[in-house]
């Protein structure tokens, strides 16, 4: 089992002509990934990578019963293909641009109530089933099937968190990059309530950063069940200045909010494992799952 994907999640990619979606889609072929798609206004009717190009996604879905979609697209046109998906009723949305305008998102979050898809981003390096499906920008050769479920802000540090758990004998069974921007979709707690339910996930780790609230929102939700399985935490940022905005546009510290202590503090409360640094991740795990209670 995995969260969201598996080899059954058949993909289109909107923007598919580009040269980053082009590189990224050859990749998710080679690994495995069910792609039957692209998408790109003006060019339906050709073939790209082997696969055929529509006009819009509710053709492509019509045609090869696409159930989701990663994009591709400049961010000025960002909202208009998150929309369209959204529109075309895709299960799942996989936005890989960043820098989205903020109003832009708000228009997209708006036409998402009461609809039937979920959305992982913007400014998500994507998700992995190791062994079925890559959808994305994160490097497949570094995943292995396991135990571990991941989710993360840091597209870097998701790499960190794989690598420790992968050393340990443990492996992942879905990885999970929510993205970092302050306007966007699955959410930390989505995340954790999907890898409760999945049986072939033995642990959950989180990754967070500074600024936002998507820790304390895990913190809340984790303080108020019986979550039954260990969940590990690791937040960088510790040495950031207050009033001070990072590279992610969420990731601003503000006097008495935001802070990394304040996210760890509120996760350690609530019964989470916090470790200090990532390369205490696969350590941390493997004494939890070694103990009595693990």
């Amino acid at each position: 089992m995995a969260i969201l994907v598996d080899k059954r999640t058949r993909v289109l990619c909107q923007g598919i002509t580009g040269n980053q979606a082009s590189f990224y889609v050859e990749r998710a072929i080679s690994f495995g990934t069910c792609m039957v798609a692209g998408v790109r206004p003006g060019k339906g009717g050709i073939r790209h990578l082997g696969l055929p190009v529509f006009d819009s996604v509710a053709q492509a879905r019509q045609e090869t019963g696409a159930n989701a979609s990663v994009i591709f697209v400049p961010r000025e046109n960002s909202a208009a293909a998150l929309i369209e998906s959204i529109e075309a009723e895709v299960e799942l949305v996989i936005c890989i641009t960043e820098h989205i305008p903020v109003l832009d998102m708000i228009r997209v979050v708006d036409a998402m109530k009461g609809s039937r898809t979920r959305l992982l981003g913007p400014n998500t390096p994507g998700i992995i089933t190791p062994g079925e499906c890559r959808i994305g920008i994160m490097p497949g050769e570094i995943f292995r099937p396991g135990s571990v479920g991941i989710i993360s802000r840091s597209s870097t540090l998701t790499y960190e968190a794989i690598e420790q758990t992968t050393r340990v004998g443990l492996g992942q069974s879905t990885c999970v990059g929510i993205g970092a921007d302050p306007v966007h979709g699955l959410g930390f707690v989505d995340c954790l309530e999907l890898f409760r339910e999945d049986d072939s996930t033995e642990v959950v780790v989180l990754v967070g950063e500074v600024g936002g609230s998507e820790e304390e929102q895990a913190a809340e939700y984790l303080r108020d069940i019986e979550y039954g399985k260990p969940v590990v935490a690791c937040v960088v940022g510790e040495n950031v200045p207050e009033n001070t905005r990072m590279g992610h546009a969420s990731a601003i510290v503000k006097k008495g909010f935001g802070t990394a202590q304040e996210k760890k503090q509120a996760l350690g409360s609530a019964g989470v494992h916090v470790v200090a640094s990532p390369v205490s991740i696969g350590q941390e795990i493997r004494a939890l799952l070694q103990s009595p209670g693990g």
